[in-house]
Formats: structure tokens, sequence, C-alpha cells
């Protein structure tokens, strides 16, 4: 009888071994399928990330987060791309083009993207796994901060565009180069005559600011670390957008190991104009940060000939920003949309 005892208790005490086992595994399995940001949250708030023309990288389970990372991804557009129609022999798959994308989606200093019509939803799309295209289209931004699309860039574009034109069997139409490059200019001389980048200079009035007093200054208004040394970013209110403001010093000082002793006597606080819409309101901010943290810093306002900005000058600056505004905004370019964060950027 006592034997029979041992040998219960013995297996109960297996099957609590094997259920212990079988739960940490499931545990470990679910942190692994957790992106990073649930698995580990940084302590330090992501920057804005350049827009790029790559395709999603993964393939969402629900069909809400799919359209949402679609969002999330620079679309072709009219306005500011050329686009070059492709038609294919017969419908493809998302793997098989993906497969033939050419290694880099530049052309010189111009991104250029190739979208699908999805043949099941009927809209046009980055390129997916798991879906099948009908039809392609391809586009090279015409102009950005480097300037307006080249006959170069064109041509490197074009020769990109038909080498995967024929590894894929489609046929492009190419836009004409004349065309494309004149149409680069003109947008290149609205876009540069409209791109207003404010940056002011706070400069300190007495002795140097350590790095730890100015930062945790900066901290009492919003601003929180960015991603390069010597920077600190107000955010924005959607997760992923550019941030409203940032702030700038000195990296060599930022990069000391003792925040406390290393010190500055200026930074420069930016406001990039056209990558933030009107409605909330950047400018005010970018003026109410900059007389709150002179205040703060004991610091004076100067422009970048050291001349002192009053009242008056930032009330000017905000109206000529309205028109700038409108003129945005009647060129479908308004300000924080995504086709005018993607010509006001590198």
């Amino acid at each position: 009888m006592a034997a029979d005892l041992d040998l219960t208790w013995a297996l109960l005490a297996l099957a609590a071994v094997v259920l212990v086992a079988i739960g940490l595994q499931g545990w470990w399995m679910s942190r692994r399928s957790q992106p990073w940001s649930e698995a580990a949250p940084p302590a330090v708030p992501a920057e804005r990330v350049e827009p790029s023309m790559d395709t999603i990288p993964e393939e969402p389970s629900a069909p809400e987060l799919r359209a949402a990372l679609l969002r999330r991804v620079p679309r072709l557009d009219a306005l500011i791309d050329a686009i070059a129609p492709m038609t294919l022999d017969a419908p493809a798959s998302g793997e098989f083009l993906l497969s033939h994308l050419p290694a880099s989606r530049r052309a010189g200093a111009k991104p250029f993207g190739i979208e699908g019509l999805d043949t099941e939803i009927g809209e046009w799309e980055p390129l997916q796994p798991g879906h099948r295209y009908g039809e392609l289209q391809a586009g090279v931004q015409l102009a950005n901060r480097s300037g307006p699309l080249n006959e170069i860039e064109y041509s490197e574009f074009v020769q990109k565009l038909q080498a995967f034109a024929d590894a894929v069997n489609a046929l492009p139409e190419v836009p004409d180069m004349l065309d494309v490059v004149a149409r680069a200019r003109e947008l290149d001389n609205f876009a540069s005559a409209r791109d207003a980048q404010l940056t002011l200079t706070l400069r300190s009035e007495a002795v140097a600011w350590s790095v730890g007093f100015l930062q945790q200054s900066a901290a009492r208004h919003g601003f929180v670390p960015g991603v390069l040394p010597g920077r600190l970013v107000l955010p924005a209110a959607e997760e992923g957008d550019p941030p409203v403001l940032v702030l700038s010093f000195d990296a060599q000082a930022a990069l000391e190991e003792d925040p406390q002793k290393a010190a500055v006597r200026e930074c420069q606080l930016s406001l990039d104009v056209p990558q933030t819409a009107a409605a909330a309101e950047p400018f005010p901010a970018w003026h109410n940060a900059a007389r709150k943290l002179a205040d703060d810093l004991a610091a004076t306002v100067v422009d970048d000939f050291g001349e002192l900005i009053t009242v008056h000058a930032f009330a000017a600056i905000g109206q000529e920003l309205g028109q700038l505004y409108a003129q945005l905004e009647a060129r479908d370019l308004a300000a924080g949309s995504a086709a005018a964060r993607r010509l006001f950027s590198s």
C-alpha cells in the first residue's frame, strides 16, 4: 500500500513539472513573438524617420492593422512624382515582384517606389507578400531639398525601372525626359521659395549651462531626448509624425559622461514649417518655447546675425507664415501632408 502511495505521489509530481514546463514554454514563445517595442520599451522616444519608398516589412494579420501600416508608407503622388505605368502579361504575386526589386530605391538623391494594383481589393498599394497584382506603376520624386530631378537621375531611374520590368515581364510607359525635368524644375522653384525652416538661438546672458541643467529645463516644457546627441525634440501629438520643434546644442558636450560637468553657452530652437500642419499651431509653440526657455535659462533670444528678436519680429514672422500656409494649401501641398513632408525632405 505504501508503495502504491509513493508511486501516486511520484506521478503527481511529474505531472506538475510537465505542466510548469509547458506554461514556461508558452510564456517564452509569446515574448519572442512580441515586437521589440512591446517586449522592451525604449528609454528614448523615436525621432522622425525620413520618408522612404520601401515596402511594409511584414504582412499584418488584422485588416485594420494592415490599413494603418499602409497609411504610414509614402505613396506615389502625381503632384510630386513622375509616374510610369507598367502593363503585366498576367497577374503576379507580391513575392515574385518583391524578389526582383532593385537593391536601392533611389535614383541619385531622389527616392522612387513601385506600387501594384491589388487584384482582390482593386486598390494601389506598396507591394506585399501574399497579394496578387494585375498592374504596376513606378514613380520617382521630382524634387526635394537636394534640388530638382535632373537628367542623370531620371536616366538612372529609367535604367532601374527597365531592368525590373524585364525581370517581371512588364511593359513600362516611360514619360518623356524633357517634360519630366521641366516639371521638376517648376516644382523645385515653387518649393524652394516656400521652404521655411525657422531657427533662433538662445544665448546665455551670464554663466554657461551644464548639459544636465539644459535637459532638465527643456523637459519641463515637453522636450524629450532625440536620437542624435545634442538634440532634444518636442514630439508631435500623433505618434510617428515628425517632431514639432527641435532644440539642438553642442553634440560633443552631449557625449560627455557626466552631463552636469559638460557646459554649453547657447542652443538653437528650430521649426521645420512644411513638416507640421498649421492646425497644430507650431509657430505659437516655437514662440512660446523660446520665451519660456529664455526665462528658465536666463538667455537672450537672437537671430543668425546675433540681433535680438523682438515681440514685433515674432508677429511679422507669424503673418508671413500665414501666407505661406495658404500658398502651400492652394497647391495641394498643405504643411504636414504626406506629399509636403516628402517634398520638403532630403
